[in-house]
């Protein structure tokens, strides 16, 4: 990134006037503090709402986001609103309230004007839990195609599976795993600068070792990623896999699943890398593991966010209530 910004020839009132220095631009600043997939994805939202706010004219480096007042931000809000689902337009709401409070730390602007220019409600929307729980066959059926597989994708890809569905971890996380990250004997996994760049320790449960045990026979002990590429010729490459990669690896092993052993009866229907996750959370839920450390091991800074993820259904809070005893509760005959 050069050392100040760019202003385009633009006519908006919006668009700066000329380039600020990147230590004092608001979108600059705020963008620096977050994490680089964040700061892909935030990008990308200020970039939307600039061109909104100038009819195209500006992206999110030559907007004045210190000239924004209430009038812009609820204008913002109501396209929002309008044109996103819930959680994406949330996102860029939060990009924008993101950059209006730098805007505040650096003084461009004063409390009265940012304290209305932030004042909009998130975006409320009923709808129903995305995602879902993979149920064991499903895990079963990819772990067993992989198995089958001789070559060192399938032992790579076995461990990511466990990994991901054994450790309840994001994708990208999984991805940034070093081999040093890993304890062999406690299953431990070290998780640095994850999201909002928080590190914690995870762990694997012991019916999953020996599955990362078996890959590093395969891969190696060398420092470098844990989870690493493979080339054409099936020579293993220690060069970190992508968040993409991880995606392109589960839909690969699900196709293979259901093109070679749809006879064994078991279906095996559309899921994401994050419903490892969600079934990950939701298990620890209905096996009695209290809220505060299911919200460590995920990496929430928030309970209400680890509720969230709850894909247990019905039948979970069907037996929930099993224990309650109602005494008295038949009518005696007459």
């Amino acid at each position: 990134m050069s050392e100040s910004t760019e202003s385009k020839t633009v006519s908006s009132p919006l668009a700066l006037v000329a380039p600020l220095p990147l230590i004092e631009h608001p979108a600059a600043v705020y963008l620096s503090q977050l994490s680089v997939g964040s700061r892909r994805t935030m990008r990308g939202c200020l970039n939307t709402i600039a061109q909104l706010l100038t009819d195209g004219s500006c992206d999110a480096l030559t907007l004045n986001w210190a000239a924004l007042r209430y009038k812009h931000t609820a204008a913002v809000r109501s396209v929002m609103s309008e044109k996103y689902a819930a959680t994406t337009a949330n996102k860029m709401l939060s990009a924008l309230r993101g950059v209006l409070k730098t805007s505040l730390r650096l003084e461009l602007m004063d409390v009265y004007d940012y304290t209305r220019a932030v004042d909009i409600a998130n975006i409320r929307a009923d709808v129903e839990l995305r995602g879902r729980l993979l149920v064991t066959v499903e895990i079963a059926a990819l772990l067993e195609v992989c198995h089958i597989d001789p070559t060192a994708s399938g032992y790579r890809d076995a461990a990511l599976i466990t990994i991901l569905r054994g450790a309840g971890i994001r994708r990208s996380e999984a991805v940034n795993l070093n081999v040093g990250d890993f304890d062999v004997k406690t299953g431990a996994l070290e998780i640095w600068s994850g999201k909002g760049k928080k590190d914690r320790t995870v762990y694997l449960p012991s019916s999953g070792i020996p599955v990362v045990e078996d890959w590093l026979a395969v891969r190696g002990v060398e420092d470098g990623p844990l989870l690493c590429h493979i080339n054409k010729s099936g020579r293993v490459v220690l060069r970190q896999l992508s968040a993409q990669a991880v995606k392109c690896i589960l839909d690969k092993r699900a196709d293979q699943w259901r093109s070679e052993q749809l006879e064994k009866g078991i279906e095996l229907k559309p899921f994401s890398s994050h419903d490892f996750r969600r079934t990950f959370i939701s298990e620890l839920m209905d096996n009695g593991v209290d809220l505060s450390t299911v919200k460590n091991l995920a990496g929430h800074s928030d309970i209400a966010t680890t509720v969230r993820y709850d894909r247990r259904g019905e039948v979970s809070k069907r037996r929930a209530v099993q224990g309650i005893e109602i005494p008295d509760s038949r009518r005696k005959k007459k």
